[in-house]
Order: structure tokens, then sequence, then C-alpha cells
């Protein structure tokens, strides 16, 4: 992981291209009226985790902004691929779009030999979204470490070894375990569930012993004590978990992964509509109370122009590239 900072470095380093007010935007030609009926947003992940809690709260915003329903639609499976398909396929008139993460831009096709849709392709990207960082989590009732070094020490002590969750092989949780394991020589088998909705219960029953899973689904659970978290996969610490320190902190140097999303449309969607959604985002993620929510709830809102959030998308394929190729994942 040492070359994410240089990567990720150079792809937020890009010049942002200055974008119209949305008033103006309002007005750009081809635009017209949009939307003059419900948007569908379409989320590739079954409710309940990262990537729907934060949708969600920026699809309220929208339809606020933009005076008509933003209507979440989950349409999870294989690793998103059949939900982006769906937003790929849909008419490119501006009232379909999807929620795309980091495993679609940058890791999907290097975990399938097939692949139904192409990210350069088949999408117009709007905006990046969010960000969030990853957090070693254990079950409070069921481990009773609570450093991460004292987890490493008891995981070895395990004759049988032990388990992790993830929402499914290829992502980012199941990759951050795999680097994981592999770095410390761990005895450990990957899980893989559906999202955190089915990683959590199987936690707190004791069936899966640890996740290295989306900060944002797990901070319910921390804050209320059922789970502990043991370090964060982020740069800093998560300002509403204050003592979690992080990896390096705790002692794993080189381990920086964040999770992040972009809403895209299908290709061919009209620039003007594209625009004007790009500015609505712009505008939301500004705004303070958002932010609090976000904050709140795991992740940190983003905004960029749509050429930044390409070069993001080609900026980390090489590092996970060779991440999946390290873990031998293939989700054929």
């Amino acid at each position: 992981m040492t070359t994410r900072r240089t990567l990720l470095g150079a792809a937020l380093a890009l010049p942002s291209l200055a974008l119209p007010t949305l008033a103006t935007q309002a007005r750009a030609q081809g635009a017209g009226n949009w939307p003059d009926r419900p948007v569908r947003m379409v989320v590739p992940y079954p409710p309940g985790g990262s990537t729907d809690l934060l949708t969600r709260l920026l699809c309220e915003r929208l339809s606020q902004k933009l005076g008509q329903n933003f209507v979440v639609e989950n349409r999870p499976g294989a690793g998103g691929n059949i939900g982006m398909d769906a937003v790929a396929k849909a008419t490119p008139d501006g009232y379909t779009f999807g929620a795309a993460t980091i495993g679609h831009f940058s890791i999907n096709q290097y975990l399938y030999s097939r692949m139904p849709w192409d990210i350069d392709r088949d999408f117009i990207p709007v905006s990046l979204t969010w960000e969030f960082p990853n957090v070693v989590v254990v079950s409070s009732q069921h481990v009773p470490a609570k450093t991460l070094q004292e987890f490493i020490d008891w995981v070895r002590k395990q004759p049988n070894g032990v388990s992790y969750g993830s929402p499914g092989v290829g992502t980012t949780p199941h990759l951050s375990g795999e680097i994981f394991r592999n770095r410390l020589k761990l005895d450990a088998t990957h899980v893989p569930f559906r999202g955190a909705a089915q990683t959590i219960p199987a936690m707190l029953s004791g069936d899966v012993t640890f996740a290295i899973d989306n900060l944002a689904s797990y901070v319910p659970v921390i804050q209320e004590g059922r789970m502990r978290a043991l370090a964060v996969t982020g740069a800093q610490r998560w300002p509403t978990l204050p003592d979690v320190p992080t990896m390096a902190e705790a002692g794993m140097e080189d381990f920086v992964i964040t999770s992040w999303g972009a809403f895209v449309a299908p290709a061919g969607t009209p620039r003007p509509i594209v625009d004007k959604m790009n500015a609505a985002l712009r505008e939301i993620a500004a705004d303070e109370a958002l932010k609090q929510r976000f904050l709140q709830a795991g992740g940190t809102p983003l905004w960029s122009t749509p050429e930044d959030a390409i070069a993001r998308g080609k900026a980390e394929r090489p590092m996970w590239q060779d991440a999946v190729k390290s873990s031998g994942a293939r989700a054929d």
C-alpha cells in the first residue's frame, strides 16, 4: 500500500474546472426543465450499507435542491455489477443515475474475467460524492482484545484460527482483510456476506471474529459499545472516534486505505443535465449541516468535476490491481 498516498495525491491535485452556479446551470442549453419527474438513483448494494446510507442522505438534499424526488432503488449482486449494468443500459435521459464506488472505478475489472459494462465506455461521472476509511472491528462480547496488538497476539493463540467478514469478494473490506492477514501471517478465513447488514449480526453472534469494513456502517454499533474499534485505516483519526488510533499509530505502517463513491450517469446523458446535477452536489457538499450528518455516519462529503472523478479512478487502479493479484481473489 506504499503507493497509495502518491497515487491519491496525484489524482486530487489535478486542477478543478470552475463550474457555473446552480442557478446558471438551470438555464443551461439542453437541460430544459430537468428534472420534471422523479429521478431514479440505483444503489448496487443492499439496504443498510455505507453506499446506501450516504446515497440516501445526498438524494434527500438533491430532492430539495432540484424540486423532484430522487428515488433510491437497491439492485445488489455480483459486486455491484448487476446494479451498474442496469444503469449502463438505462435510457440516457437524466432520469437514471448510479451510486458507483471505488470498486466499480478501480477494482472489479481485475476480479471478473467478463464484465457486462466498462466504466470508461458506458458511464459519465457526475461528481465524487464521499470518502471514508475502513475500521478494524471486533465484537466486544466475543473478543477480549482492547488494542490492535492485543488482538493480533490473541489471534495467534487460537488453535483453529479465526474468520473475518466482508461485503463480498474483491471489496475494499475483503482486500483490506487479505492484506492484513497476509502481512501478519495470520490463520484467518474470509467469510463473504452481501453487506454490512449481514456481517454485523454474524460478528455479534460470534460466528465471525473480525472485520476491516467501511466505517460508515459500524459507527452506531461502536458507539453503543457492542463492537470495539481497534484502528481506522485513514491517514488521520476519525473525529467522532477520537480515541481510536490509525493503523500506523496502532503499529501497522503503510496501511492507509479509504473507500469512496461517485454518482454516474449512462453514457450519452446530456452534459448540461450532468452539469446541473454536479452544481447541485457542489452546493450540497459545502453545507455544514450535511457535513455533520456525514461525519456522524462515518463519511466525508466530496465534490469534484466529472473529469477529476475519472482521473481518481484511473490513478488508483495500479494499487488495487496489485492487491487483487496478491490476494488471489476472483469473483467469476
